[in-house]
Protein backbone atom coordinates (compact mmCIF):
# COMPACT_ATOMS: atom_id res chain seq x y z
CA UNK A 1 0.00 0.00 0.00
CA UNK A 2 1.11 3.42 -0.38
CA UNK A 3 3.30 5.04 3.08
CA UNK A 4 0.89 7.99 4.05
CA UNK A 5 2.41 8.24 7.99
CA UNK A 6 4.53 11.70 7.60
CA UNK A 7 7.10 10.45 9.99
CA UNK A 8 7.40 6.98 8.22
CA UNK A 9 7.67 8.93 5.37
CA UNK A 10 10.21 11.06 6.54
CA UNK A 11 12.54 8.36 7.20
CA UNK A 12 12.47 6.45 4.26
CA UNK A 13 13.23 9.79 2.24
CA UNK A 14 16.33 10.40 4.43
CA UNK A 15 17.01 6.71 3.65
CA UNK A 16 16.74 7.21 -0.08
CA UNK A 17 18.83 10.25 -0.18
CA UNK A 18 21.53 8.16 2.30
CA UNK A 19 20.78 4.98 -0.02
CA UNK A 20 20.74 3.25 3.07
CA UNK A 21 21.03 -0.58 2.26
CA UNK A 22 18.90 -1.18 5.49
CA UNK A 23 15.46 -0.19 3.23
CA UNK A 24 16.12 -2.47 0.50
CA UNK A 25 12.82 -4.37 -0.03
CA UNK A 26 11.03 -2.08 2.57
CA UNK A 27 10.33 0.21 0.44
CA UNK A 28 9.73 0.98 -3.31
CA UNK A 29 9.91 4.52 -4.12
CA UNK A 30 7.54 6.48 -7.34
CA UNK A 31 9.39 9.59 -8.95
CA UNK A 32 6.28 11.34 -10.01
CA UNK A 33 7.66 13.52 -12.51
CA UNK A 34 9.75 10.94 -14.38
CA UNK A 35 7.08 8.26 -13.81
CA UNK A 36 9.91 5.70 -12.31
CA UNK A 37 10.15 3.55 -9.42
CA UNK A 38 13.26 3.05 -7.19
CA UNK A 39 14.88 1.12 -4.74
CA UNK A 40 16.27 1.97 -1.58
CA UNK A 41 20.06 1.95 -2.84
CA UNK A 42 19.37 3.71 -6.22
CA UNK A 43 22.66 5.59 -7.53
CA UNK A 44 20.35 8.00 -9.98
CA UNK A 45 20.19 11.75 -9.08
CA UNK A 46 17.62 12.34 -6.18
CA UNK A 47 14.39 13.88 -6.28
CA UNK A 48 12.42 16.37 -4.11
CA UNK A 49 11.04 15.21 -1.19
CA UNK A 50 7.32 16.52 -3.01
CA UNK A 51 8.21 14.51 -6.15
CA UNK A 52 8.04 11.22 -4.26
CA UNK A 53 5.82 8.38 -3.01
CA UNK A 54 6.46 5.65 -1.49
CA UNK A 55 5.19 2.32 -1.72
CA UNK A 56 5.88 -1.00 0.49
CA UNK A 57 5.77 -3.17 -2.37
CA UNK A 58 6.94 -3.31 -5.99
CA UNK A 59 3.73 -4.40 -7.77
CA UNK A 60 1.60 -1.46 -5.69
CA UNK A 61 3.94 0.93 -7.31
CA UNK A 62 3.53 -0.81 -10.59
CA UNK A 63 -0.03 -0.74 -10.38
CA UNK A 64 0.01 3.35 -10.23
CA UNK A 65 1.66 3.37 -13.03
CA UNK A 66 5.33 3.57 -12.21
CA UNK A 67 7.99 1.35 -14.75
CA UNK A 68 11.14 0.03 -13.28
CA UNK A 69 14.27 2.40 -12.79
CA UNK A 70 17.15 1.08 -15.60
CA UNK A 71 20.27 1.98 -13.10
CA UNK A 72 18.53 -0.18 -9.99
CA UNK A 73 16.55 -2.68 -11.49
CA UNK A 74 13.81 -3.06 -8.63
CA UNK A 75 12.30 -5.40 -11.05
CA UNK A 76 15.05 -7.74 -10.21
CA UNK A 77 16.06 -8.83 -6.41
CA UNK A 78 17.80 -5.57 -4.95
CA UNK A 79 20.63 -6.75 -4.02
CA UNK A 80 21.39 -10.12 -6.08
CA UNK A 81 24.63 -10.50 -8.15
CA UNK A 82 24.65 -9.35 -11.82
CA UNK A 83 23.93 -12.16 -14.09
CA UNK A 84 28.09 -11.66 -15.18
CA UNK A 85 28.91 -12.03 -11.42
CA UNK A 86 26.56 -14.79 -11.05
CA UNK A 87 28.16 -16.40 -14.34
CA UNK A 88 31.31 -16.13 -12.93
CA UNK A 89 30.33 -18.07 -10.00
CA UNK A 90 28.96 -20.49 -11.78
CA UNK A 91 32.14 -20.85 -13.72
CA UNK A 92 33.74 -21.24 -10.20
CA UNK A 93 31.56 -23.67 -8.69
CA UNK A 94 31.28 -25.87 -11.74
CA UNK A 95 34.97 -26.23 -12.35
CA UNK A 96 35.95 -26.26 -8.03
CA UNK A 97 39.42 -27.77 -9.42
CA UNK A 98 40.25 -25.46 -12.54
CA UNK A 99 41.29 -21.77 -12.39
CA UNK A 100 39.15 -19.50 -14.01
CA UNK A 101 41.13 -17.33 -16.01
CA UNK A 102 40.37 -13.81 -17.39
CA UNK A 103 40.45 -15.00 -21.22
CA UNK A 104 37.97 -17.93 -19.80
CA UNK A 105 35.85 -14.80 -18.80
CA UNK A 106 36.28 -13.13 -21.77
CA UNK A 107 34.94 -16.12 -24.20
CA UNK A 108 31.46 -16.34 -22.00
CA UNK A 109 31.23 -12.36 -22.41
CA UNK A 110 32.14 -11.74 -19.00
CA UNK A 111 34.05 -8.44 -18.28
CA UNK A 112 37.01 -9.78 -15.64
CA UNK A 113 37.10 -5.64 -14.68
CA UNK A 114 33.11 -5.38 -13.63
CA UNK A 115 33.06 -8.88 -11.54
CA UNK A 116 36.36 -8.02 -9.92
CA UNK A 117 34.79 -4.66 -9.01
CA UNK A 118 31.99 -6.42 -7.66
CA UNK A 119 33.61 -8.91 -5.67
CA UNK A 120 35.54 -6.51 -4.11
CA UNK A 121 32.33 -4.47 -3.12
CA UNK A 122 30.36 -7.18 -1.92
CA UNK A 123 33.16 -9.86 -0.45
CA UNK A 124 36.04 -7.80 0.38
CA UNK A 125 37.77 -9.75 -1.89
CA UNK A 126 39.03 -10.18 -5.46
CA UNK A 127 37.25 -12.63 -7.61
CA UNK A 128 40.78 -14.62 -7.86
CA UNK A 129 41.06 -14.71 -3.98
CA UNK A 130 37.41 -16.31 -3.98
CA UNK A 131 38.78 -19.12 -6.37
CA UNK A 132 41.69 -20.38 -4.27
CA UNK A 133 39.49 -20.25 -1.83
CA UNK A 134 36.86 -22.26 -3.44
CA UNK A 135 39.68 -24.77 -4.56
CA UNK A 136 41.52 -25.22 -1.09
CA UNK A 137 38.50 -25.70 -0.07
CA UNK A 138 37.30 -28.84 -2.27
CA UNK A 139 41.23 -30.25 -1.68
CA UNK A 140 40.36 -30.14 1.95
CA UNK A 141 37.45 -32.29 1.11
CA UNK A 142 39.41 -34.61 -0.68
CA UNK A 143 42.49 -34.38 2.30
CA UNK A 144 39.69 -35.95 4.43
CA UNK A 145 38.45 -38.25 2.33
CA UNK A 146 41.75 -40.03 1.97
CA UNK A 147 43.74 -38.17 -0.71
CA UNK A 148 47.20 -37.72 -0.68
CA UNK A 149 48.32 -34.49 -0.77
CA UNK A 150 50.21 -35.24 -4.13
CA UNK A 151 47.37 -36.21 -5.87
CA UNK A 152 44.76 -33.20 -4.67
CA UNK A 153 47.30 -30.77 -5.57
CA UNK A 154 48.15 -31.90 -9.62
CA UNK A 155 43.95 -32.43 -9.59
CA UNK A 156 43.00 -28.84 -8.38
CA UNK A 157 45.11 -27.74 -11.42
CA UNK A 158 48.31 -26.94 -9.06
CA UNK A 159 51.53 -27.25 -11.43
CA UNK A 160 53.75 -27.52 -8.61
CA UNK A 161 52.83 -29.57 -4.77
CA UNK A 162 55.03 -26.64 -3.22
CA UNK A 163 52.65 -24.22 -4.60
CA UNK A 164 49.56 -26.09 -3.71
CA UNK A 165 51.44 -26.58 -0.08
CA UNK A 166 51.76 -22.77 0.04
CA UNK A 167 48.41 -21.48 -1.04
CA UNK A 168 47.30 -24.18 1.35
CA UNK A 169 48.65 -23.22 4.29
CA UNK A 170 48.12 -19.86 4.00
CA UNK A 171 44.51 -19.89 3.54
CA UNK A 172 44.43 -23.04 6.18
CA UNK A 173 46.99 -21.79 8.40
CA UNK A 174 48.97 -25.14 8.37
CA UNK A 175 50.14 -27.74 5.77
CA UNK A 176 48.07 -30.36 3.95
CA UNK A 177 50.56 -32.89 5.13
CA UNK A 178 49.20 -32.06 8.52
CA UNK A 179 45.61 -33.01 7.48
CA UNK A 180 45.35 -35.96 9.29
CA UNK A 181 45.48 -33.98 12.17
CA UNK A 182 42.86 -31.22 11.52
CA UNK A 183 39.85 -31.05 13.90
CA UNK A 184 37.17 -28.65 12.32
CA UNK A 185 39.32 -25.69 11.76
CA UNK A 186 36.95 -24.26 8.46
CA UNK A 187 34.63 -22.21 8.30
CA UNK A 188 33.37 -21.73 5.29
CA UNK A 189 30.97 -18.81 3.74
CA UNK A 190 28.97 -18.15 1.05
CA UNK A 191 26.92 -14.80 -0.08
CA UNK A 192 22.89 -15.66 -0.86
CA UNK A 193 20.08 -13.06 -1.98
CA UNK A 194 16.74 -12.48 -0.25
CA UNK A 195 14.11 -9.68 -0.43
CA UNK A 196 15.75 -8.22 2.49
CA UNK A 197 18.83 -7.49 0.68
CA UNK A 198 21.86 -9.76 0.66
CA UNK A 199 23.01 -12.30 3.65
CA UNK A 200 25.79 -13.84 5.04
CA UNK A 201 25.53 -17.84 5.73
CA UNK A 202 28.57 -19.67 7.82
CA UNK A 203 29.00 -23.46 8.09
CA UNK A 204 31.57 -26.04 10.24
CA UNK A 205 31.37 -29.44 9.94
CA UNK A 206 28.68 -29.55 12.71
CA UNK A 207 26.22 -26.99 11.28
CA UNK A 208 25.71 -23.47 10.78
CA UNK A 209 26.85 -20.77 12.70
CA UNK A 210 26.65 -17.51 11.48
CA UNK A 211 23.88 -16.22 9.40
CA UNK A 212 23.51 -12.56 9.07
CA UNK A 213 22.69 -9.63 6.48
CA UNK A 214 25.76 -8.00 4.93
CA UNK A 215 25.62 -4.99 6.40
CA UNK A 216 25.47 -5.77 9.95
CA UNK A 217 27.56 -3.13 11.64
CA UNK A 218 29.37 -6.17 14.16
CA UNK A 219 29.89 -8.42 11.13
CA UNK A 220 33.72 -8.03 11.07
CA UNK A 221 33.65 -8.29 15.19
CA UNK A 222 31.45 -11.66 14.83
CA UNK A 223 33.74 -13.18 11.87
CA UNK A 224 36.80 -12.96 14.36
CA UNK A 225 35.00 -14.14 17.52
CA UNK A 226 33.79 -17.21 15.56
CA UNK A 227 37.38 -18.18 14.32
CA UNK A 228 38.37 -17.50 17.78
CA UNK A 229 35.85 -19.90 19.70
CA UNK A 230 35.99 -22.63 17.05
CA UNK A 231 39.87 -21.81 15.96
CA UNK A 232 39.18 -21.72 12.87
CA UNK A 233 39.63 -20.25 9.42
CA UNK A 234 36.80 -18.47 7.40
CA UNK A 235 36.78 -19.34 3.44
CA UNK A 236 34.77 -19.02 0.58
CA UNK A 237 32.96 -21.73 -0.02
CA UNK A 238 29.58 -24.08 0.20
CA UNK A 239 28.72 -26.87 2.39
CA UNK A 240 25.51 -29.08 2.92
CA UNK A 241 24.57 -26.99 5.85
CA UNK A 242 24.94 -23.57 3.61
CA UNK A 243 22.82 -25.17 1.12
CA UNK A 244 20.14 -26.31 3.49
CA UNK A 245 20.24 -22.85 5.23
CA UNK A 246 19.61 -21.22 2.14
CA UNK A 247 17.05 -23.30 0.54
CA UNK A 248 15.13 -23.24 4.24
CA UNK A 249 15.54 -19.58 4.23
CA UNK A 250 14.02 -19.14 0.75
CA UNK A 251 11.08 -21.35 1.72
CA UNK A 252 10.45 -18.79 4.97
CA UNK A 253 10.62 -15.60 2.57
CA UNK A 254 8.08 -17.31 0.61
CA UNK A 255 6.09 -18.27 3.27
CA UNK A 256 6.13 -22.21 2.64
CA UNK A 257 8.47 -22.46 6.10
CA UNK A 258 7.22 -21.29 9.41
CA UNK A 259 9.94 -23.70 11.18
CA UNK A 260 13.60 -24.64 10.56
CA UNK A 261 15.20 -27.89 10.63
CA UNK A 262 19.15 -27.69 9.44
CA UNK A 263 21.50 -28.15 12.05
CA UNK A 264 22.76 -25.31 14.35
CA UNK A 265 26.62 -25.07 15.46
CA UNK A 266 26.32 -21.97 17.72
CA UNK A 267 29.70 -21.54 20.30
CA UNK A 268 29.02 -19.46 23.40
CA UNK A 269 28.56 -19.53 26.99
CA UNK A 270 25.99 -21.71 28.81
CA UNK A 271 23.65 -18.74 29.38
CA UNK A 272 23.94 -17.51 26.00
CA UNK A 273 22.81 -21.22 24.81
CA UNK A 274 20.03 -20.88 26.85
CA UNK A 275 18.85 -17.79 26.05
CA UNK A 276 19.10 -18.77 22.24
CA UNK A 277 17.22 -22.11 22.90
CA UNK A 278 14.89 -20.41 24.43
CA UNK A 279 14.25 -17.72 21.77
CA UNK A 280 13.61 -20.73 19.28
CA UNK A 281 10.26 -21.74 21.50
CA UNK A 282 8.43 -18.62 20.83
CA UNK A 283 6.01 -19.07 18.12
CA UNK A 284 6.07 -18.11 14.51
CA UNK A 285 3.91 -15.10 14.20
CA UNK A 286 3.90 -14.00 17.92
CA UNK A 287 6.47 -12.46 19.43
CA UNK A 288 7.51 -12.04 23.60
CA UNK A 289 9.34 -9.83 25.88
CA UNK A 290 12.48 -9.93 27.36
CA UNK A 291 11.14 -10.15 30.75
CA UNK A 292 9.32 -13.02 29.24
CA UNK A 293 12.20 -14.59 27.87
CA UNK A 294 14.29 -14.20 32.02
CA UNK A 295 10.64 -15.58 33.52
CA UNK A 296 10.86 -18.63 30.85
CA UNK A 297 14.68 -19.03 31.76
CA UNK A 298 13.34 -19.06 35.78
CA UNK A 299 15.29 -15.88 35.84
CA UNK A 300 13.22 -12.84 36.24
CA UNK A 301 15.54 -10.42 37.36
CA UNK A 302 18.79 -11.18 34.41
CA UNK A 303 16.40 -9.14 31.52
CA UNK A 304 19.58 -6.98 31.05
CA UNK A 305 21.65 -10.19 30.41
CA UNK A 306 19.09 -12.23 28.62
CA UNK A 307 19.00 -8.82 26.45
CA UNK A 308 22.78 -8.72 25.96
CA UNK A 309 22.43 -12.85 24.83
CA UNK A 310 19.95 -11.92 22.57
CA UNK A 311 22.29 -9.53 20.87
CA UNK A 312 25.02 -11.70 20.74
CA UNK A 313 22.88 -14.14 18.72
CA UNK A 314 24.57 -14.86 14.85
CA UNK A 315 22.11 -16.58 13.36
CA UNK A 316 19.30 -14.10 12.09
CA UNK A 317 15.71 -15.84 11.26
CA UNK A 318 16.43 -19.07 12.13
CA UNK A 319 17.00 -18.15 16.18
CA UNK A 320 14.11 -15.70 16.29
CA UNK A 321 15.34 -12.97 17.88
CA UNK A 322 13.53 -10.49 15.84
CA UNK A 323 10.38 -12.00 17.80
CA UNK A 324 11.38 -10.08 20.53
CA UNK A 325 9.96 -6.63 21.68
CA UNK A 326 9.69 -4.68 24.59
CA UNK A 327 7.94 -4.43 27.52
CA UNK A 328 5.83 -1.93 26.63
CA UNK A 329 4.93 -3.72 22.91
CA UNK A 330 7.42 -1.81 21.23
CA UNK A 331 9.93 -2.76 18.77
CA UNK A 332 13.65 -2.77 20.16
CA UNK A 333 16.93 -2.82 19.06
CA UNK A 334 17.62 -5.42 16.40
CA UNK A 335 21.01 -5.78 14.51
CA UNK A 336 19.29 -5.79 11.01
CA UNK A 337 17.72 -2.86 11.79
CA UNK A 338 14.24 -2.34 12.97
CA UNK A 339 12.69 -1.68 9.47
CA UNK A 340 13.78 -5.35 8.92
CA UNK A 341 12.44 -6.35 12.27
CA UNK A 342 9.01 -4.55 11.13
CA UNK A 343 8.86 -6.74 8.00
CA UNK A 344 9.71 -9.84 9.56
CA UNK A 345 7.15 -9.80 11.90
CA UNK A 346 4.31 -8.54 9.77
CA UNK A 347 5.60 -11.38 6.81
CA UNK A 348 5.15 -13.81 9.82
CA UNK A 349 1.66 -12.75 11.34
CA UNK A 350 0.12 -13.13 8.04
CA UNK A 351 1.28 -16.40 6.89
CA UNK A 352 0.16 -17.41 10.67
CA UNK A 353 -3.41 -15.73 10.03
CA UNK A 354 -3.66 -17.58 7.00
CA UNK A 355 -3.21 -21.03 8.60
Amino acid sequence: MQVTDPETVATYYQALIDRNPRFVGIFFVGVKTTSICCIATCRARKPKRENVVFYTTFKEALDAGYRPCKVCKPTENANEAPSQVKQAISLVRNNPKRKVTDWQLKQHQISPEGVRRWFKKHYGMTFHTFQRMYRINNALEELKSGKTATTTAYEAGYNSLSGFGYTYKKIIGQSPKNNNTMQNNVIVINRFTTPLGPMFVCATEQGVCLLEFVDRRMLETEFKDLQRLKKATIIAGENGYTQQAQREINEYFSGKRQTFDVKLDTPGTAFQQSVWQCLQTIPYGQTASYQQQAEKLNKPKAVRAVASANGHNRIAIIIPCHRVIGKDGKLVGYAGGLERKQWLLEHEQKFAAAQ
